[in-house]
């Protein structure tokens, strides 16, 4: 009796052409030589890929079904030579097609794998796994954002959570092997992802945490697929600035003999109600009227730590004064202890309309 494809691969009849790939490429990695060293791996590896060329192919498999592995040998001669594989002729019979068939060699199991894997080794990227880097404790939890991914990939903002992964810039949180494949070559990797991580002039201006809860595709050694979740922290510095980048290498997507894209979140600056930031400086404009700036007047000018700042100007305040307050800007993140200034400009409301009398009273006195 002929051999039963189906229940090689471990699947039904009825079986969909995804069913079969997703069951071969199970069983594929499961007995692959370089991976089992159990003594029959070597045949069981040649004998589900057999099966697989047969029964992902239409003809092939309609054939398989109607006569089975001996009536595909029956109607063959060993036309394809030694470690040909399964091949296929024109015709057959009453005008039908006609089949010949050869022994299946560990070069074609070799070749149907490759097909499939798009590798001869993608054993080199998936399991070849440590952590690295990731006990640094976080310092704030705030504000937690929501980010897509492609390709099954998404990210949510999480609450408090277990800091599973270390943002910084050039940081990973897992790291796959060196990335070169069975050939020695390096395999290609995935396109980076880049997300946007807006902020509040507060957070960059404090420091904050933020856990972002990433779920993404796993290949695990029997070749299934599988979704797994993870969280990354990104511990934003005192003083970053819009565009700083925080990169998670190789957090991407699992994929066979492809490195994982690297996950980056790009710094972006929320627009402030009161401030705009100029490098280091935080700009405040204070709004006069015309006797204010004539006569003096008091400016409260509130800041980032929540208090306020009070300031007397007795002489008369021109449109394009700038009073400087130092050290009360952004923190400089690459200098410790120092920040940038508080800058205060001034925008004065001059009167649409005066009166005869009040024009003549302000000649009197200017």
């Amino acid at each position: 009796m002929g051999k039963d494809y189906y229940k090689v691969l471990g699947v039904s009849r009825g079986a969909s052409e995804a069913d079969i790939k997703k069951a071969y490429r199970k069983m594929a990695l499961k007995y692959h030589p370089d991976k089992n060293k159990s003594p029959d791996a070597e045949e069981r590896f040649k004998e589900v890929s057999e099966a697989y060329e047969v029964l992902s192919d239409a003809d092939k498999r309609s054939i398989f079904d109607k006569y089975g592995e001996e009536g595909l040998k029956a109607r063959g001669g060993g036309a394809g030579g030694p470690g040909a594989g399964p091949s296929f002729g024109q015709a057959f019979g009453n005008g039908g097609q006609h089949f010949t068939y050869t022994s299946f060699g560990g070069d074609d199991a070799r070749a149907t794998f490759s097909r499939v894997f798009g590798t001869d080794n993608p054993f080199a990227n998936l399991f070849d796994m440590d952590m690295d880097g990731l006990d640094s404790p976080p310092r704030s939890n705030s504000g937690f954002q929501s980010f897509g991914f492609p390709s099954g990939m998404m990210a949510q903002g999480m609450g408090p959570g277990s800091g599973m992964g270390r943002g910084g810039p050039g940081m990973g949180s897992m790291s796959f092997g060196s990335g070169a494949n069975g050939n020695g070559r390096r395999s290609p990797q995935d396109s980076t992802i880049t997300r946007k991580l807006p902020l509040g002039l507060e957070e960059l201006a404090h420091g904050c945490t933020k856990k972002m809860k990433i779920s993404k595709t796993m290949i695990n050694e029997s070749g299934y697929e599988r979704q797994e979740d993870k969280i990354l922290t990104v511990e934003v510095k005192p003083g970053w600035k819009a565009g700083t980048k925080v990169t998670f290498s190789k957090e991407g997507n699992q994929r066979p003999g492809v490195v994982p894209a690297d996950v980056v979140f790009v710094i972006e600056e929320k627009p402030h109600t009161a401030f705009k930031r100029d490098g280091n400086d935080l700009v405040y404009t204070a709004r006069l009227s015309l006797k204010e700036a004539l006569c003096g007047c008091t400016v409260t000018v509130p800041t980032l730590q929540g208090s306020s700042l009070r300031m007397k100007f007795d002489n008369p305040i021109p449109p394009a004064h700038v009073h400087r307050v130092p050290s009360r800007g952004m923190p400089i993140s690459k200098t410790l202890g120092e920040s940038g200034d508080l800058v205060v400009r001034f925008t004065i409301d001059f009167p649409n309309h005066l009166t005869p009398e009040q024009k003549a009273i302000l000649k009197d006195v200017l």
